[in-house]
């Protein structure tokens, strides 16, 4: 479990490190449309290759820790993404975090340490 839980923080900060720069990207593209001028225009969107390359950097932690650790303890700690999601929404896009949002927070915490403590 002590080699599963920052291998899981690191691929949780990659996924959603991806995410915002997917969010960033998608503000920065404008109107969609099928003509060449917007393809052309994305060429120097340059949230969208970050956001592809975090994906695949989360994507081979994500390989590494299913073939490597048990299902049922990998799995449960993915939800670290929702958390790295919640601090992203409040400190990059100053979006209000409400009390129900920091509940869950703190359960989602609990089930983490829950989780340590049973599996050690």
């Amino acid at each position: 479990m002590w080699k599963l839980l920052p291998l899981s923080v690191v691929q949780a900060v990659f996924l959603c490190s991806g995410q915002v720069m997917l969010k960033l990207a998608l503000a920065k593209m404008g109107e969609f449309s099928w003509t060449w001028k917007f393809f052309k225009a994305q060429l120097t969107n340059w949230w969208l290759p970050g956001c592809g390359i975090t994906f695949i950097v989360a994507t081979v932690l994500w390989f590494h820790i299913l073939k490597n650790y048990p299902f049922g303890i990998a799995y449960p700690l993915s939800c670290m993404n929702y958390l790295f999601g919640l601090f992203a929404a409040l400190l990059v896009f100053k979006e209000p975090v409400t009390a129900g949002r920091l509940i869950f927070a703190a359960l989602l915490l609990i089930g983490i340490i829950g989780l340590k403590i049973t599996s050690a």
